[in-house]
């Protein structure tokens, strides 16, 4: 077969907000820029974030970059990389400002500035008070983000192919990125994309859990194309549970919610929070009032008739406040809880949410991986941002809004480095290995002449059941030894899934499939590395271990697809300009 080739300067995967603020960088660098994106762009996930970017403005209180950073070292649980840390603290109030000239549309104060509400785990003066830093645009700031992005980009002229698929990473005998193979959604036909360089921005991979707040399309694409090339992912035992998940439908309730002045309640009525964390109380840590409201159902004090969650009020706010500020919280209440906020609560549960891990990068975008003893050497030519990349900023728990952060910073920061390199290090292609597309046209072939297979379906919804009950909010030895036993079982029903409908040119089955692929990748990685982390900290909460073993256990994970390996380097604490933030214990 004949496979087309199509030559770019930069060839990026994923067309949400870090592949869109890396697109704009290159683009208007006069470099010629792809973006591939399994659905328009505008419908990429990002959209769905509720409340807010940080930065510290100080335009509501007095507020510090360094103060910024703090928090997140201790949000991280001390396994974010504090250089990492220190550069996206330091250049979100650019970041934001930048956006602000782009046009985004901003919520302002009466003085024109820009809104902040307050956040989970933003505190002043390192750790003491709350503090407002969460710039907002009403309930719908990914929204408002990533339509300001893409327009940017069309007026730079970016070049976007729709509802492609990429498939597989292109490696050549140096073990250089020089392009992917990609897939056409509603022809089938497959295409070498030929690049300088390459940025996966392909968003998480919260689908292998039964309950996400994740869209359909975060299947762990970028993933599973990165660790079928040979390179490892790190810290992919981490999962942010989001506190408020509408209970029965997993549609994320913003915590922009609780930073309006929402509380958590029980069924006896009680503001149970203030018994976990007495000084942030609603605003505590996601991973801190998650376990909370966990601890609260098990011992039977959630509420319904099967007492499986707890109320979020904010009736109390005001229909004035509830319209201006969390206009979309109320449409999605009525819509998917049955429930008016302005004059009842809405039924929540914790629901996962957001990875932590992912493809090892550092802070400029660059891809790093161990070719012998060195752990950080790059990978030339492939670069990742966003929920996709670990830089690692985020560490084992995800502090509120740095998620769009981490979107703009080291979208540009990965655009920034690709410049350079494709100007002084790659100015012409590296010719591609004559057998670039046979790896991606064998895995369509066998799903295409499997017989006597399963259908993905049925195997998708036993991958999330086992990662469900084995790597929820609370873990043990024995659950998650049989959580591993039994994802490596589903990993041998994927190699059997076959495509029962082949009469269809717009093939949904081929595409879901695919992504089952990338899928267990995921699966497997997520039960393997948790199963071997001794110790809780962060999102990783375990019964048998629970404290925090920083001699043992303040390490990355890396995990690797031969043999199911694991190994493991050094967090980065040494930051940039600043003094470390050595460990304490992490109260709230």
């Amino acid at each position: 077969m004949s496979v087309p080739v199509r030559r770019f300067d930069a060839v990026i995967v994923g067309g949400g907000g870090a592949g869109l603020r890396a697109a704009l960088q290159l683009s208007e660098a006069g470099l010629k820029t792809a973006v591939l994106s399994k659905v328009f762009p505008t419908r990429s996930h990002t959209v769905a974030a509720q409340g807010g970017i940080s930065a510290s403005l100080g335009n509501v209180q007095e507020d510090r970059w360094d103060w910024h950073m703090y928090d997140t070292v201790k949000g991280s649980d001390w396994l974010g990389d504090q250089d990492a840390i220190e550069f996206m603290c330091r250049k979100a109030p650019e970041a934001v400002i930048e956006l602000e000239h782009f046009g985004m549309p901003f919520d302002r104060l009466e003085n024109g500035k820009i809104y902040q509400r307050p956040f989970g785990g933003h505190m002043a003066n390192f750790g003491k008070t709350p503090v407002q830093r969460a710039c907002a645009v009403a309930d719908r700031t990914g929204h408002a983000m990533l339509h300001t992005l893409y327009q940017r980009n069309v007026r730079a002229n970016t070049q976007f192919f729709v509802e492609w698929m990429a498939l597989d990473l292109i490696r050549d005998a140096d073990g250089d990125v020089v392009g992917v193979t990609a897939l056409e959604m509603e022809t089938g036909e497959i295409s070498v994309l030929h690049a300088k360089a390459v940025l996966f921005a392909t968003g998480g991979a919260g689908r292998i859990f039964s309950a996400s707040t994740n869209a359909f399309i975060n299947t762990g694409d970028g993933l599973g194309m990165t660790i079928r090339a040979g390179i490892p992912l790190e810290d992919m035992e981490f999962w942010q549970f989001h506190p408020t998940g509408v209970a029965g439908a997993g549609v994320l309730i913003t915590e922009g919610v609780r930073g309006e002045g929402g509380i958590l309640l029980n069924c006896n009525g009680e503001r149970f929070m203030e018994r976990y964390a007495p000084n942030a109380k609603d605003l505590a840590s996601r991973d801190v009032v998650s376990r909370a409201m966990a601890v609260e159902i098990y011992e039977g004090r959630g509420c319904g008739k099967n007492k499986d969650h707890v109320l979020l009020k904010l009736d109390h706010l005001g229909p004035e406040i509830i319209n201006q500020r969390l206009p979309g919280i109320r449409e999605i209440a009525i819509k998917f809880a049955g429930v008016d906020p302005i004059k009842e609560p809405i039924p929540v549960v914790p629901t996962c949410h957001y990875q932590m891990g992912g493809i090892p990068t550092n802070y400029k975008g660059e891809v790093v991986a161990p070719k012998g003893d060195n752990p950080e050497d790059r990978v030339n030519g492939f670069y990742a941002a966003g929920e996709c990349a670990c830089a690692s900023v985020h560490g084992a728990n995800r502090l509120g809004t740095n998620s769009l952060l981490d979107l703009v910073v080291f979208g540009k920061s990965a655009g920034e480095s690709m410049i350079e390199f494709i100007r002084n290090e790659r100015p012409a292609h590296k010719p591609l290995p004559e057998n670039a597309a046979d790896y991606s046209l064998s895995r369509i072939a066998r799903l295409e002449n499997q017989t006597n297979g399963e259908e993905v379906a049925d195997v998708r919804t036993a991958m999330q059941q086992v990662v469900q009950r084995h790597a929820g909010v609370f873990r043990t030895q024995e659950v998650l030894e049989e959580g591993v036993k039994q994802i490596k079982a589903v990993a041998e029903r994927v190699k059997r899934t076959q495509i029962k409908d082949k009469s269809q040119v717009w093939n949904t089955a081929r595409i879901e499939a695919l992504e089952m692929d990338n899928l267990i990748e995921v699966a497997l990685a997520t039960l393997i590395s948790a199963e071997a982390r001794k110790e809780s900290r962060g999102a990783h909460a375990r019964d048998d271990f629970p404290d925090r073993n920083d001699e043992t256990w303040m390490k990355h994970t890396l995990y690797s697809r031969e043999d199911f390996k694991l190994s493991y380097k050094p967090v980065h604490n040494q930051p940039l300009t600043v003094d470390y933030i050595a460990p304490q214990k992490r109260v709230y």
